[in-house]
């Protein structure tokens, strides 16, 4: 994927995303809200969020990069720096 789809990476459409994904509201997935903590999402949504992620940007998560994924800041960091693997 070019660098240029790493620049693209939108922050806003990846909160709607990841809100549709675990049946959130869009107000309530803040750049720091744990998903876990604060929002109840369970394993199996968690597991859910990876595979729409994997699916929306191309990219694919090693095991350990899964457990990062709590906050939109982590989802953020962890797409963006798998996207510019690709690069």
């Amino acid at each position: 994927m070019p660098i240029d789809a790493v620049a693209g990476l939108d922050r806003e459409h990846l909160r709607q995303l990841l809100a549709e994904t675990i049946d959130a509201d869009v107000t309530d997935v803040q750049d720091d809200t744990d998903f876990v903590q604060a929002l109840g999402v369970d394993s199996l949504m968690a597991l859910e969020v990876v595979v729409v992620l994997e699916r929306t940007y191309g990219i694919k998560f090693a095991e350990t990069e899964m457990r990062e994924v709590r906050t939109l800041d982590s989802a953020h960091e962890v797409v963006r720096r798998k996207l510019m693997e690709r690069s």
